[in-house]
């Protein structure tokens, strides 16, 4: 389990106290897991699947993927979990979303409109040969 920990931190590309600091674990508790001299504790496990969304199979035995996988509505709701956390110091992106949680039923119609031609814009730039 051990290896796999060290593959997951590696993967999500953090260091080990970047990787302590999300679980609110010291670098050298990790340091320490993955190295095997500390065997992971059942909280700790429950813990790294929680935060980081990952398969307590693939974690525990090697079994399925590294990650679950979720639907459109529990990604919306993690994301929107991590923006109101203590840590989130990203001010623009809370008072954006701020801003959208204000917009109408209409309002709606129109980013989605606005979108919509953006995307139609980008194939048509693919499309014209470039000189």
């Amino acid at each position: 389990m051990n290896e796999r920990l060290k593959e997951l931190r590696k993967t999500l590309g953090y260091s080990q106290r970047e990787f302590g600091d999300k679980l609110g674990l010291s670098r050298d508790v990790i340091s320490n897991l993955e190295l095997g001299r500390v065997d992971l504790k059942e909280h700790i496990i429950k813990l790294i699947c929680e935060v980081f969304n990952v398969n307590e199979q693939w974690l525990r035995i090697g079994q399925g993927e590294m990650f679950l996988k979720l639907s459109r509505e529990d990604e919306i709701t993690q994301w929107l979990g991590s923006l109101v956390k203590p840590d989130n110091n990203n001010e623009f992106m809370k008072k954006f979303v701020h801003m959208l949680s204000k917009l109408d039923i209409e309002d709606w119609k129109v980013l989605e409109k606005m979108a919509l031609m953006m995307i139609d814009e980008k194939e048509d730039a693919r499309q014209k040969p470039s000189k």
